[in-house]
């Protein structure tokens, strides 16, 4: 049965030409061209992934995706302006999966969307190192069959991509790796220009793991390289 994406966008050309792309591509389209409309049709037909700009008439990109992640853990890919660098991280933090920039190639996209889809097939655990251990890291305890993310004995919220990353940092501790390295291993695609992604998923993740998250200790920032997870005693 062929995977169900919502386009959420307002311009109309844009918008069909991107569902018959998708369509093209083998998936099924529903569209809708306000954010009030989006969330009709996401409760309506429950898409396997939602592709939503943020500029939208009735309600914003961006309290959609609030409504929407209070209700379901659904990929988001968010589309942005160029150079609206606050609605990219926003979106980000709301919960969106991952954002590209108008204006965009249809291959970009088209690698984007294959990548969420991927990873939302993925069997739980299936980046961590062991998916049977249960691991001290920092503050935290990481229970990578489980999927959670434990502090103080507490069950914290964690997004799934930023599981997936601190996972395989987990696998590799010690190493060395650049954004784009992690785009390609842990997001599994080669696009350099988007790094930001990777900044905010390691943000998210030393509020969790961090003692002092302004001055990590554990996942640290090689300055002019990339992120390194220290080895945990």
């Amino acid at each position: 049965m062929a995977q169900t994406i919502l386009v959420v966008e307002d311009e109309d050309i844009l918008r069909e030409e991107l569902a018959y792309q998708l369509e093209h591509d083998g998936y099924a389209v529903v569209q809708a061209a306000d954010g009030a409309q989006a969330i009709e049709r996401f409760r309506a037909d429950k898409p396997d992934l939602i592709l939503l700009d943020l500029m939208l008439p009735q309600l914003s990109g961006t309290e959609v995706t609030r409504i929407i992640r209070r209700e379901s853990d659904v990929p988001i890919l968010i589309l942005t302006a160029r150079g609206s660098e606050v609605d990219k991280v926003v979106g980000l933090e709301l919960g969106a999966d991952d954002y590209v920039t108008k204006p965009f190639s249809l291959r970009e996209l088209q690698a984007r969307i294959r990548s969420i889809l991927r990873r939302s097939e993925r069997p739980v655990g299936a980046i961590g190192a062991d998916a049977t251990e249960i691991l001290r890291v920092g503050r935290a305890t990481i229970d990578l069959a489980g999927h959670r993310l434990l502090r103080d004995g507490e069950v914290r919220p964690v997004k799934p991509k930023a599981f997936d990353l601190l996972a395989f940092l987990l696998r590799h501790q010690g190493q060395v790796f650049s954004r784009e390295q992690l785009l390609a291993d842990v997001w599994g695609y080669d696009y350099a220009g988007e790094t930001r992604t990777v900044d905010v998923h390691v943000h998210w993740l030393r509020a969790e793991i961090e003692d002092d998250p302004q001055n990590p200790k554990v996942l640290e920032t090689v300055r002019g390289v990339g992120y390194v997870l220290r080895r945990q005693p």
